[in-house]
C-alpha cells in the first residue's frame, strides 16, 4: 500500500452516465496498492477536505496480513499532513489502537513517541450511508466484491504534541492548545474490506519480530 498524493490538488473533467463534472484546485488523492492480493481483513480511511483548513489531510489504515512461516499480523498506521508538516504515526515509533464497525464507525488513535515529533492523533469517522461494494483483489478469487467504500463520512481529527512525565512514566499531551482541535469534514472516504466482519474489530498493532 503506497500513499502517492495525499493532499494534491486536481483541474479536470469527469464523464459519468452521460453528464460532464468539471472541476478546478479540487482536493485530489491517489494510492497504489501492490502485491497479489489485499490483507484478509483491513479498514481505511482518508480525508484531505476539511472545513477551514487549505492543507490538511488524514490518510489512516490497516489490516491483518501474512508474514513467513504461515503467521499473520495486524497492524494499523495514521498519517497526517499539515501545512508542510509530516505526522507518522506507526508500529515501530509508538502505538496504534481501532475500533471500528462492520460498517458505519472508525476509530482511530495513533501515538509517537520515537524521534523530534512526539505527538497523539485521533481520527473519528461515521457514515450513515451504504456506500457502495466495490471490486478487490483477492489471493484465491482474483477480483471479488470484497470492500465497501463510501466519501461521505462525518470525519473529525484531532493533533495533540506530547511530552515525557516523570511522574507517570508516560507520555502525556502538552498543556494547552492542540495542533488541531477537532477538525471537521463531512467528505471523508472509508472503507472495510475482508472479513470475516460479525462484530466490532477493536485491536492494537502489534507487528511480530524475527
Amino acid at each position: 500500500w503506497q500513499v502517492t498524493l495525499a493532499d494534491a490538488r486536481a483541474t479536470g473533467t469527469v464523464n459519468w452516465n452521460g453528464t460532464r463534472y468539471d472541476f478546478v484546485d479540487a482536493p485530489f488523492y491517489a494510492e497504489k496498492n501492490w502485491g497479489g492480493a489485499f490483507p484478509s481483513k483491513w479498514y481505511w480511511v482518508q480525508c484531505n477536505a476539511f472545513d477551514g483548513y487549505d492543507r490538511l489531510s488524514v490518510t489512516a489504515g490497516g489490516g491483518t496480513r501474512k508474514i513467513p512461516l504461515g503467521q499473520t499480523e495486524s497492524l494499523g498506521m495514521v498519517s497526517i499532513s499539515c501545512d508542510g508538516v509530516f505526522y507518522e504515526a506507526v508500529p515501530w515509533t509508538g502505538s496504534m489502537e481501532w475500533d471500528v464497525d462492520c460498517w458505519g464507525k472508525w476509530i482511530l488513535n495513533g501515538r509517537c513517541t520515537s524521534g523530534k515529533r512526539l505527538f497523539e492523533a485521533e481520527v473519528r469517522a461515521t457514515c450513515n450511508q451504504p456506500g457502495v461494494t466495490l471490486r478487490a483483489p483477492t489471493q484465491n478469487d482474483g477480483l471479488a466484491y470484497f470492500c465497501r467504500d463510501s466519501f461521505l463520512a462525518d470525519t473529525t481529527l484531532s493533533l495533540w504534541a506530547l511530552r515525557w512525565d516523570d511522574d507517570t512514566k508516560d507520555y502525556v499531551r502538552v498543556d494547552g492548545p492542540p495542533i488541531i482541535d477537532c477538525a471537521t469534514s463531512k467528505q471523508g472516504g472509508v472503507e472495510v474490506g475482508g472479513g470475516p466482519w460479525w462484530d466490532t474489530w477493536k485491536a492494537t498493532s502489534n507487528m511480530k519480530q524475527p
